[in-house]
């Protein structure tokens, strides 16, 4: 049992079994739980906080019982990295479309330090914080774009 709520939540929902492309659909997971952080607001760095060591332990799990290292099924690190990604911005389609652009472009690209530290880090903190530095920098720019729009 212990397994299958772990998988559940390394695939976001079992998201993460598509056959193809379940980083942008694990992406998309994160949307309704970035507007159901604005609800939240007075406690939403906390909890995207608990979201990134919830993932980190997830994803380590989630490599165990797959037996790979970082396997495409896990879409919690995307999860995650999109929340980052909107971090501090007003949510809105537009900034959503933005910002989901942004993250994948910054997530597949994988400029440093990104790439870095995908292939240093270990277990869950590799699949984990390579998508948050994806979701660092595409909060950046999000925020540079929409200053301007």
């Amino acid at each position: 049992m212990k397994n299958k709520i772990i998988m559940f939540l390394a695939t976001g929902g079992f998201i993460g079994k598509i056959p193809f492309a379940p980083g942008t659909f694990g992406t998309l997971v994160g949307i309704p739980l970035c507007i159901a952080l604005t609800y939240a607001a007075p406690l939403t760095v906390q909890l995207s906080m608990a979201l990134v060591i919830l993932g980190v332990w997830v994803a380590n799990e989630a490599e165990k019982i797959t037996g790979t290292k970082d396997p495409g099924c896990v879409v919690i690190d995307e999860i995650a990295g999109f929340v980052v990604t909107m971090a501090g911005v007003v949510i809105s389609p537009l900034s959503i479309v933005l910002g989901f652009i942004l993250f994948r472009f910054f997530d597949i690209l994988k400029p440093f330090p990104v790439k870095y530290l995908e292939d240093t880090l270990p277990g869950g903190a590799g699949i984990m914080l390579d998508d948050i530095a994806a979701g660092i920098m595409a909060n950046i720019c999000l925020h540079v774009i929409l200053y301007f729009v």
